[in-house]
C-alpha cells in the first residue's frame, strides 16, 4: 500500500494524432493555424466585449467569459500538441502532465456549464423580457460565472486528487495527445477501478446536469416564441438563440461520445478523433459563430474599428 503515493514513471511520452511521418508537417501547419486563429479569435472577442459598451449585457458577459475558457482550453492543450509533430518524441514529466490534465478539467466542465448559464439567460431574455435586466443583473452574472468555475475547480481537483494516487509502472507512453484521464488510466498498475466510476460519474453529471438546463430552457423559449404574434419578433427571438444551439450542439455532442460511452467498448483512436472537436475545433468555431452570426456583435466591431482607426476627411 506504500506504492499507492509514488509512481515509478518520471515522464510519459505523448503518442500525438498519428506516428505516419508525411502526416506531420501538414497536420502541425494546420493546428498551428486553428491555435492562431482561435487566440485571435477568442481575444479579439474579449477585448470587443471589453471596450464596447452597447455588448455590456449579460449576454455579452457569459460571451466573454467563454471565449476566455476556450481560449485558456486551447493553450493548455495545442501548445504542446504542436511538439508531437516535429520531434522524434514528445516528453512530458508527471507533474507536468497532472497540471496539464487538472487544467484541461477546470475549463472544459467551465465550459459545459457555462453553456448552460447562457441558455438560461436566453430563457429570461425571450420569457420575460421587461424584467430582464433586474433578474439578470450585474450581481446573478457575476455569480452564476462564479459558480460556473467552482464546479470545474472541484471537479478538476477531485479528480487530480484520486489520479495522484494511481501508481504508473507498465509503459510511459499516452495514447493520446494531451494527458487525459482514461488513457492515463490505461497505464495504471494499481487498481483504477475508483477512478473509472468516478470519471464517469463527474462526466455525467457535467454533462447531463447542463444539457437538461439547456433543454428545459429551450422549450420554455420555444413556448415563448409560440406566444409571440408577429412572425419577425419569433425570427428575430429565434434568431438570438441559433448561434448557442450550434455551439451546444457541436461541444455535448463530442464530449458524450468521449467520456460517457462503457470503457469496455471504448476506442482512444476514435476518442482522439473526439477530443479535437471540443478541445480544438470548437474553441476556435465558437467566436465565428457568435460573431458571424450576431449583429450586434458587428456593428460593436465596425464602431471599434472606426475608431481605432479613423478616417481622415479632408
Amino acid at each position: 500500500m506504500e506504492e499507492v503515493n509514488q509512481t515509478s514513471v518520471a515522464e510519459f511520452i505523448l503518442a500525438g494524432l498519428t506516428e505516419n511521418p508525411e502526416l506531420q508537417l501538414p497536420l502541425f501547419l494546420i493546428f498551428l493555424a486553428v491555435y492562431l486563429i482561435t487566440v485571435v479569435g477568442n481575444l479579439g472577442m474579449i477585448i470587443l466585449i471589453l471596450f464596447s459598451s452597447q455588448l455590456h449585457t449579460p449576454m455579452y458577459y457569459f460571451l466573454s467569459s467563454l471565449s476566455f475558457i476556450d481560449y485558456c482550453q486551447s493553450t493548455v492543450i495545442i501548445p504542446k500538441m504542436l511538439l508531437n509533430f516535429v520531434t522524434e518524441k514528445n516528453f512530458i514529466s508527471y507533474p507536468e502532465c497532472i497540471a496539464q490534465f487538472y487544467f484541461f478539467c477546470v475549463f472544459v466542465v467551465a465550459e459545459c456549464h457555462m453553456l448552460g448559464a447562457m441558455a438560461y439567460d436566453r430563457f429570461v431574455a425571450i420569457s420575460n423580457p421587461l424584467l430582464y435586466n433586474v433578474s439578470m443583473s450585474f450581481q446573478v452574472c457575476l455569480l452564476m460565472v462564479a459558480m460556473v468555475y467552482g464546479v470545474g475547480l472541484l471537479s478538476a481537483t477531485t479528480h487530480t486528487v484520486f489520479l495522484l494516487r494511481v501508481f504508473f509502472c507498465k509503459t510511459d507512453k499516452i495514447n493520446h495527445y494531451f494527458c487525459d484521464l482514461f488513457p492515463l488510466l490505461e497505464l495504471s498498475c494499481s487498481s483504477a477501478f475508483i477512478n473509472e466510476v468516478l470519471g464517469h460519474s463527474i462526466s455525467a453529471f457535467n454533462i447531463i446536469v447542463p444539457v437538461m438546463t439547456i433543454i428545459s430552457s429551450y422549450i420554455f423559449i420555444i413556448v415563448s416564441i409560440l406566444h409571440i404574434k408577429s412572425s419577425g419578433g419569433r425570427v428575430k427571438a429565434f434568431s438570438t438563440c441559433s448561434s448557442h444551439i450550434l455551439a451546444v450542439a457541436l461541444f455535448f455532442g463530442s464530449t458524450t461520445f468521449m467520456y460517457l460511452q462503457p470503457s469496455s467498448i471504448s476506442s482512444m483512436d476514435q476518442g482522439k478523433v473526439s477530443s479535437v472537436f471540443y478541445t480544438i475545433v470548437v474553441p476556435m468555431l465558437n467566436p465565428m459563430i457568435y460573431s458571424l452570426r450576431n449583429k450586434e456583435v458587428k456593428i460593436a466591431l465596425k464602431r471599434l474599428l472606426r475608431k481605432m482607426f479613423p478616417q481622415n476627411k479632408e
